[in-house]
């Protein structure tokens, strides 16, 4: 027997779900089709409810957030529904201590991270928010990761997360005044409470600031997209 599925699951497959259907509208003409892809929407919020109603949280009106979806459809190509990118930078000092953020919109400690930026490639993105919401200067070493937000439950937007090992350079700490609480170097046992998703990417990234030869950590296929584990079939 498979366990009932989970909040995260729910929200997961509202936001397929609702992928779909604004691609569907995006692409087709047929009035009939458009239709179909309208209920495909309202399913969709049906089920985001559900998902936060389990999690305990207030959720707008099936009716309002399937407008804010039908309000983001483009036409063609533009339309196409796919997850935004984040670049995130695990940066290490000489002591072996890893940069640490804790968000104002959250209270959760992070890496630093942010979303791309058009203009800028990855790895500057990396340089550019480091320095934006600490003040220190890096040099950019090598990309160590790259997940799926949604389905490590790290986010509500449906998003993919780059995150390259940074080594700091210079600059001081100082937090930004709008998006960080606080700012601090840490060492692996004395972390601060709660990092976001510390177990999943908490060893690779000090075995890459010690110089251990990692490779990207990755989320792996699943022998069931929707409801199976892990590990591929």
């Amino acid at each position: 027997m498979e366990p009932p599925p989970s909040e995260q699951d729910l929200f997961r497959w509202a936001e397929a779900l609702s992928g779909i259907g604004r691609t569907g509208l995006a692409f087709s003409e047929s009035l009939y089709e458009r239709e179909r892809y309208e209920e495909v929407l309202h399913v969709a919020a049906e089920i985001r409810a559900a998902a936060r109603w389990l999690a305990g949280v207030e959720e707008l009106p099936s009716s309002d957030v399937v407008g804010e979806w039908m309000a983001s459809v483009e036409s063609g190509p533009a339309g196409y529904v796919t997850p935004k990118v984040a670049v995130g930078a695990v940066v290490g000092n000489r002591e072996g201590q890893i940069l640490l953020l804790q968000r104002s919109d959250s209270g959760i400690w992070l890496y630093p991270t942010g979303w791309a930026d058009v203009g800028y490639s990855p790895s500057e993105v990396a340089v550019k928010e480091v320095h934006e919401e600490t003040g220190i200067e890096v040099e950019v070493e090598r990309l160590i990761g790259v997940f799926d937000g949604l389905r490590l439950g790290f986010t509500r937007l449906p998003l993919y997360s780059m995150v390259f090992l940074c080594r700091a350079v210079g600059g001081e700490l100082r937090g930004h005044p709008l998006e960080t609480l606080d700012v601090g170097w840490f060492h692996q046992d004395e972390l601060p409470h709660p990092v976001a998703g510390i177990d999943h990417w908490g060893d690779h990234a000090f075995a890459a600031i010690r110089g251990e030869a990692v490779d990207v950590l990755y989320d792996h296929p699943r022998g069931s997209v929707w409801r199976g584990g892990d590990q591929p079939d």
